[in-house]
């Protein structure tokens, strides 16, 4: 049986770095039998992979593989406060902004770029709840921002 670490590996993907939290928090929080990440955005070697609103200087293509990363620096904030992400039973809700252009209405598309990648990663433990939801701006001007929560 393959774990989350070798199914990224054969997706071509690994585990980041945790990107370095832009204010004041941390990037993950335990409690009892679950985990909670902060907003991750984009960030890749320290850098957002790119900026604007989704349906002008972004497109929704671009903003799926916005919202892949984010869900590898989360799953980077959650393997960096359990320590193996074998030990994730489930990811239990996912909650997906996208900085949308007026009359952008894909959210839904954009999320599933993390919920596409936490499928093939976790399996069965990674069917969740979810929300997309359209807003004006995000920080730093990233076009999505995922949170996860995930029990343990």
């Amino acid at each position: 049986m393959t774990g989350p670490e070798e199914r990224l590996a054969a997706m071509g993907l690994a585990v980041p770095e945790v990107a370095k939290p832009v204010a004041v928090y941390v990037p993950a929080v335990r409690s009892g039998d679950h985990v909670y990440t902060s907003g991750q955005l984009p960030m890749r070697s320290g850098e957002l992979i790119t900026t604007g609103k989704v349906g002008a200087e972004v497109t929704a293509e671009e903003a799926y593989a916005c919202a892949q990363q984010c869900a590898l620096n989360a799953i980077a904030a959650v393997r960096a406060e359990i320590g193996d992400l074998a030990l994730v039973k489930r990811v239990v809700k996912v909650v997906v902004f996208v900085a949308s252009a007026p009359d952008f209405t894909g959210q839904p598309g954009v999320a599933n770029g993390v919920s596409e990648l936490l499928g093939e990663v976790f399996g069965d433990g990674g069917v969740h709840a979810r929300s997309a939801v359209g807003v004006t701006v995000l920080p730093l001007d990233a076009p999505v921002e995922v949170e996860l929560l995930v029990e343990v």
